[in-house]
């Protein structure tokens, strides 16, 4: 039987690997573990850092990881780029969310600035739905050209171009275990 509360995936790893790759493929770097989120997160070295939330969700797919990545073609970017998945990488969301956004209500996806520790900016679902990827790129590049200082893009532009977009959403992926 599938228990929903353990920190098994709740989706296929497999069915879902697309949805990461696309991020990886775009310069981020995966949080795994709780240890993970410490080390890339509490760090008080002036750096940017981004974090998205990913998701199986229709507006993760259509709107959140293309305007993310779209957002990293920009030249002034954040000079750490990291994700972690809900609903897969359970320890490492439950640990991001109770240390770093204590009293925000969980979301996913869930786009995110921090620097120093602490948030310059984030991005929840209810920011995202009803958004199309360019319009979330737009505000994301208005955040990098406020905040950060890294010469973008993320990866070349051929790169992007190559760059695919997974655009599955929950209701059609296999939980895990079944």
């Amino acid at each position: 039987m599938f228990n929903i509360n353990s920190n098994s995936p709740t989706y296929d790893p497999q069915a879902v690997q697309p949805m990461r790759d696309e991020l990886i493929a775009a310069g981020f770097t995966e949080m795994l573990s709780p240890a993970d989120v410490d080390s890339f997160i509490n760090r008080k070295d002036d750096k940017t850092v981004l974090v998205m939330i990913n998701s199986v969700c229709g507006c993760a797919a259509g709107s959140a990881r293309p305007g993310v990545t779209l957002a990293l073609q920009n030249k002034i970017i954040p000079d750490v780029l990291l994700t972690t998945f809900a609903g897969q990488d359970k320890a490492a969301v439950t640990a991001l969310r109770e240390k770093y956004l204590p009293g925000i209500p969980p979301t996913s996806p869930f786009i995110a600035l921090f620097k120093n520790g602490e948030v310059s900016y984030m991005m929840q679902r209810f920011d995202i739905e009803g958004k199309s990827a360019d319009m979330v790129a737009g505000e994301l590049v208005e955040v990098f050209n406020q905040f950060c200082t890294k010469q973008g893009p993320s990866i070349p532009e051929e790169d992007y171009k190559n760059l695919v977009h997974a655009i599955s959403c929950g209701s059609k992926i296999p939980l895990a275990g079944n």
